[in-house]
């Protein structure tokens, strides 16, 4: 009933640059869309005309509040400093942004290991999933994104992480070397930020602020996520896949040498598990808040202040889980 194939049309590369409003109703009522072709011509689409017809953004938590601040919904300052007209003054359009905090350690294994993409192992009672991924080359085969993310570490290693880990086990230096990551990711978080627009241009990334482990609840959870890695590391069970020489703190320094981000390291990084939290913070591009509901759209995820417009997707969400949020931001849609 809802899901007729032959009712849609699927524009490919389209780039969306502006919802068009109606203003001369009491609210303004979204009625369009202007986007930009791979040719770079310009083109409008609009609704059928009806009460029916609404617009649904389904942008991303990074896409969405730009494109609504792109269409003059957002705050006003921040909106004519960009001069763009003011459809809606909305605050709260770009803020609340989270992203789950993840850190973890890269273990060299001695013997053959399944071949696993990142799976959830442990879900603790302090808020901290724990997942792990293994293999030549931590599953080469599958996720291009988790494989371009250590491709580029690889590139970037430093003699550094040489020294720590010898080169015949070292997995950055030698593909195939056997090895897994076992990794902590934060629920929630309860850290929070901001998003920005840079310019006025929907090709341009906008500007995030997440905040990692400004609350220091988040950064315990950190902590107590990693002391459980390391008592995992530690324990017999998993003894026959570390190597008898190969300490625990030589697995931590090799991890503050990756260029996991552009973080600068700190005397004590290597020691303090505070600071190894957040000089190693890594993202698995779990975005989300920007529209959230109640104070952007509300229960049925209509934009506050305007008509026919939704928004579904991860920027309304509070909280995500600590694992993959894909099958939330599914069912969402649905």
């Amino acid at each position: 009933e809802y899901a007729d194939p032959k009712k849609i049309t699927l524009y490919l590369n389209a780039t969306v640059h502006q919802i068009l409003f109606d203003k001369g109703q009491p609210r303004p009522r979204a009625e369009g869309v202007e986007f930009k072709d791979t040719e770079g011509k310009m083109h409008r689409a609009y609704l059928n005309k009806g009460f029916s017809s609404e617009i649904v953004l389904t942008a991303g938590a990074l896409g969405s509040p730009q494109l609504l601040m792109l269409s003059g919904i957002g705050p006003k300052d921040h909106l004519w400093a960009h001069k763009i007209e003011v459809v809606v003054d909305q605050p709260m359009v770009g803020q609340g942004m989270s992203d789950n905090p993840m850190n973890g350690l890269v273990i060299p294994s001695p013997q053959p290991v399944e071949v696993s993409l990142i799976q959830v192992v442990g879900i603790t009672r302090f808020d901290s999933y724990i997942e792990a991924a293994s293999g030549s080359q931590f599953g080469y085969v599958g996720s291009n994104r988790l494989t371009g993310f250590f491709e580029r570490l690889a590139n970037q290693t430093d003699q550094q992480i040489q020294a720590e880990l010898p080169s015949e086990i070292n997995p950055f230096v030698n593909p195939a070397a056997q090895a897994g990551i076992i990794l902590e990711k934060i629920m929630g978080p309860l850290s929070t930020g901001h998003l920005e627009l840079v310019t006025k241009d929907p090709n341009d990334n906008p500007r995030v602020t997440f905040n990692y482990f400004k609350d220091p609840r988040d950064l315990d959870r950190c902590v107590q996520g990693m002391n459980t890695i390391v008592q995992v590391i530690q324990s017999r069970s998993f003894s026959r896949f570390r190597y008898p020489g190969l300490s625990v703190q030589a697995l931590i320094n090799a991890m503050v040498a990756l260029p996991v981000n552009t973080r600068p390291r700190h005397f004590n990084t290597a020691v303090s598990m505070e600071q190894f939290c957040i000089d190693t913070v890594m993202t698995i591009w779990h975005y989300h808040g920007g529209c959230q509901v109640g104070k952007v759209v509300d229960r049925d995820y209509r934009v506050i202040g305007v008509d026919a417009l939704r928004v579904v997707d991860g920027s309304t969400f509070y909280d995500s889980p600590g694992t993959n949020p894909q099958a939330t931001v599914m069912m969402l849609g649905r």
